[in-house]
């Protein structure tokens, strides 16, 4: 048995050991903090990464192969400015999207949701979705896009 933080040691931090094989297609670390995600954020809109759908958004990945750190899950953390009000898109990976911190609203096909801390929200395969900050918003969620993907299903559009 490794000693807690050994994963993280091993590949937190972009790289792997040199002669590591990988056995599978699930990530070698599956704690990713929450204070590491948020300054990333916090640097990438301080540095004008805001992009007019989905604010700042994160993909976390699997160290060892760059992919999705489970083989069938997405899993994403995105920042929303206070005032943010985002574009419309809409994709067919169905995405469960969990409030982490500050309040906004989500319009989802023709209804229109408000959100705060420890929500938890749905967006259903095709359906718009368009998103807006009240205060500054963190939003974590996870959706079947690996899947979608790798049947070369996945969809998306941008409106």
């Amino acid at each position: 048995m490794r000693p807690e933080g050994d994963s993280f040691a091993r590949f937190g931090y972009n790289m792997a050991p040199v002669r590591h094989k990988v056995a599978n297609s699930t990530s070698p670390i599956f704690s990713y903090p929450y204070a590491r995600t948020r300054e990333e954020l916090d640097q990438l809109y301080l540095h004008g990464e805001l992009d007019a759908w989905d604010g700042v958004k994160l993909r976390y990945i699997n160290p060892a192969t760059g992919g999705w750190p489970m083989p069938t899950m997405a899993t994403f953390m995105q920042f929303l400015p206070a005032g943010f009000q985002g574009k419309t898109y809409r994709s067919t990976d169905t995405t469960v999207f969990s409030v982490v911190e500050g309040r906004g609203m989500a319009r989802i096909g023709s209804q229109q949701f408000q959100f705060g801390p420890r929500d938890t929200f749905v967006v259903p395969s095709w359906q718009p979705v368009q998103l807006a900050a009240v205060e500054e918003a963190v939003l974590f969620s996870y959706s079947d896009r690996p899947v979608q993907a790798a049947l070369n299903l996945l969809r998306e559009e941008r409106l």
